[in-house]
């Protein structure tokens, strides 16, 4: 007889069997068939042997006589099934006990099958084939779940490692976050440094002149009261009233008193005119800022459009011609300060935009609940690539040191709180135009009236 194990389940040379049987010849015979089969065998003759013999070897697979005497195979299962170093390993009951209560006792102390004697060695070589394959695929999933638990272990780390990270990282966040916010303040001082340059320079002109046509009427003033006194003086010592006339006539020429009359009317004429300038400039800048309003009003959109231009008049006045073509607008529920500051920063850019001279229209309209402010220009326009980042923190395609890039940034978180959003279309060399969309009545605000 030439019984082998199935391909499939050929255990190879690195498979060990373990046989515990106190009759030699049934050893012999049975060890001498594995062996052919590329099998290890291991022989015990006693349960006591066969503990010490699978606690030192280890093998694959136990096969184990019931029938022994002192320890017989039962006890020896259970002894082997105490150990945590041989539970796992497969046992294979051979015995002549085939009644039922024998093979459940056997199952129940860990054994995984049985064989009967006088043994049939194709029985025997099918079992342990297949037992040999469990015990294979066992040793595998032991491995995977070895290697699955090392895996969790390695991806416990890694999320200890991230939550580390991620503290730094918040950290990190927290400092960008204040970086920012200091850039939000160099932002602000930057636009508040650039307003009073050009509010410095609306106010030094009419000042400039106001002081000009002050110093001029003193020098007139002087020079008609030297002339009446030289009337006075003339008057004492003349003896005719004709003599007094004929001398007052020539002092009053000479003082050229009917100029002075004129020109002193002018004179008032244009220091109040320039006193009104003043008046203007500075109402202008306290209707641009809202000085003390910081909730939600019912606001003009006209009137901060044209406190706002008051106020950047002199970065536009050099740069384009102003066209307003205002719409009929209702009252817009804002944040007044704030859309000006929009307003502002839109028209800068837009002179900035203009390299030589050119022309800044403004637009207004509205309808179903909504309104919309147009701010278009003639410059050189945005280039198609970056025209989807010109809202981007920190983006700008200005010179190193000549802007943060937060204009357009501040100006779209501003229209978004309002419930509202920026549109913008360009075209090189023709020009941009900016829309602000914004509802007469936001959400926030109707919010905020009632947290109120």
């Amino acid at each position: 007889m030439n019984t082998r194990l199935p391909e499939s389940s050929e255990p190879g040379e690195s498979s060990t069997i373990l046989i515990v049987d106190d009759t030699p010849a049934n050893v012999a015979v049975l060890a001498d068939y594995l062996e052919d089969q590329g099998l290890r065998i291991v022989v015990a003759q006693d349960g006591q042997e066969g503990l010490k013999r699978a606690a030192f070897v280890k093998p694959d697979l136990i096969l184990l006589d019931v029938l022994m005497p002192g320890m017989d195979g039962f006890e020896t299962c259970r002894l082997l099934k105490e150990d945590p170093a041989v539970l796992d390993i497969p046992v294979i009951f051979m015995t002549a006990l085939t009644d039922t209560s024998n093979v459940v006792k056997g199952f129940r102390l860990g054994a995984v099958d049985y064989v009967t004697k006088p043994i049939q060695i194709e029985e025997v070589m099918a079992r342990i084939g297949t037992h040999l394959s469990l015990r294979r695929v066992n040793k595998q999933l032991s491995a995977k779940n070895l290697m699955l638990g090392q895996e969790v272990k390695t991806r416990e780390l890694a999320e200890e490692a991230l939550k580390e990270v991620s503290a730094e990282q918040s950290q990190l966040i927290g400092k960008l976050q204040e970086a920012h916010e200091q850039l939000l303040q160099s932002e602000k001082m930057a636009s508040v440094g650039q307003l009073a340059a050009g509010i410095a320079h609306e106010i030094n002109n009419p000042i400039g002149f106001l002081n000009s046509n002050i110093g001029t009427l003193q020098s007139y003033l002087e020079t008609l009261f030297e002339a009446l006194d030289s009337c006075g003086e003339a008057i004492t010592k003349s003896t005719s009233c004709a003599e007094v006339a004929a001398r007052f006539e020539e002092v009053k020429a000479k003082a050229e008193i009917d100029f002075l009359k004129s020109d002193i009317t002018d004179l008032m004429k244009e220091s109040r005119e320039g006193l009104k300038r003043v008046k203007d400039i500075v109402q202008a800048l306290k209707d641009f800022s809202h000085v003390g309003e910081a909730n939600w009003l019912e606001t003009d959109l006209h009137q901060g459009l044209d406190s706002t231009l008051n106020i950047v008049n002199n970065e536009i006045k050099y740069k384009a011609t102003v066209v307003k073509e205002y719409g009929k607008l209702p009252l817009v529920r804002c944040l007044a300060s704030q859309l000006n500051q929009v307003f502002m920063n839109l028209l800068v850019n837009a002179a900035q935009a203009i390299s030589e001279f050119g022309t800044i229209k403004i637009r207004t309209g509205g309808a179903d609940e909504w309104v919309w402010v147009e701010i278009s220009d003639t410059g050189s326009g945005i280039p198609p690539e970056i025209v989807n980042r010109i809202f981007d923190p920190f983006f700008t395609t200005k010179p190193v040191g000549s802007g943060t890039g937060l204009g357009l940034s501040l100006s779209y978180g501003i229209v978004k709180k309002h419930g509202g959003r920026i549109e913008v279309k360009s075209e090189l060399n023709k020009g941009t135009c900016f829309t602000v969309h914004l509802p007469v009545s936001p959400l926030e605000s109707r919010q905020d009236a009632g947290d109120s």
